[in-house]
């Protein structure tokens, strides 16, 4: 049986296993297939997080700088939590957009343009697990749950992941939504 707790336990333990190196080199075989797998086209907005690195996150910047350099008439987007309620704002994220660590560690833009979640057209969203039909295990807030909920049926929501699904995630509850697909180092998974 695979409980989401216990999974998060699992995978947390994993990725303290592994080095900064291999983090490093997964996050850039994560950026190479969403690249191959899912080039956005003009006009859209990718929505992704700025990873915790000393948590031994997936590295998004490498998608970032490409996307600046080479996706000129893209947006990238990144978002703030707001504790109190767990919902999330989200902002254009440009080259120039400057950051600041919150009390965890996570980079937030400062004084940057807001957007709403309608002009977001694809989502990387970070996961601790995942199984074969699309459901994520993440940190246990409901964050991005509440946000994949408000977003266009034509989002794309694209889990990343360090490590491969397991078959079935047991507990998953009536709210919790499915993913498109999960880019891992290895393969992409479509649901």
């Amino acid at each position: 049986m695979a409980l989401k707790a216990d999974l998060r336990k699992l995978v947390l333990a994993q990725r303290r296993a592994l080095t900064q190196q291999e983090i490093d080199g997964m996050s850039q075989q994560i950026a190479l297939r969403f690249f191959t797998d899912f080039a956005p086209t003009a006009g859209e907005t990718v929505h992704t997080f700025l990873p915790i690195l000393h948590q031994g996150e997936i590295n998004t910047w490498p998608i970032i700088r490409q996307l600046w350099e080479k996706y000129p008439q893209v947006q990238v987007a990144v978002s703030v939590a707001n504790v109190e309620d767990f919902s999330m704002a989200h902002f254009l994220f440009t080259p120039d957009t400057q950051l600041q660590e919150n009390k965890w560690g996570i980079p937030e833009p400062v004084n940057a343009l807001p957007l709403p979640e309608s002009e977001i057209s694809t989502v990387l969203v970070p996961l601790l697990a995942f199984d074969l039909q699309g459901h994520r295990v993440g940190y246990g807030k409901g964050y991005y749950d509440r946000f994949l909920a408000l977003l266009p049926q034509t989002s794309q929501k694209l889990g990343v992941s360090l490590f491969p699904p397991v078959e079935r995630i047991d507990d998953v509850h009536a709210k919790d939504l499915t993913l498109d697909a999960v880019i891992t180092p290895f393969q992409t998974y479509t649901f």
